[in-house]
């Protein structure tokens, strides 16, 4: 059985850090790309940042370029997303996503003072 779960979420502050972590299981997670996406009610869905399956390559939106950083654990089965000098605006619900294989629930993000 597929499964993603994410951790990590919380309220922190505005410039503060956080690292979400995304455990996955049932699949060769080592075989595809990771994807981290975010949603808020006022916003489309948005993809976050991206990372292929050895971790050789990465993109990111351009609203999040210098502040996350994608990576990812193979031996793990595990996807992280370190987030710093967080902002209001990056207030969201975050979470996992394979193309193709499933998505998990989401950790809630909220970037308050």
């Amino acid at each position: 059985q597929v499964q993603f779960v994410e951790s990590g979420g919380g309220l922190v502050q505005p410039g503060g850090s956080l690292r979400l972590s995304c455990v996955t299981s049932g699949f060769t997670f080592s075989s595809y790309a990771i994807n981290w996406y975010r949603q808020s009610p006022q916003k489309e869905r948005e993809l976050v940042a991206a990372i292929a399956s050895f971790g050789d390559n990465t993109i990111y939106a351009d609203s999040v370029k210098g502040r996350f950083t994608i990576s990812r654990d193979n031996a793990k089965s595990t996807a992280y997303l370190q987030m710093d000098n967080l902002k209001p605006e990056d207030t969201a619900v975050y979470y996992c996503d394979v193309a193709r294989v499933g998505r998990g629930q989401g950790t809630q993000v909220t970037v308050s003072s």
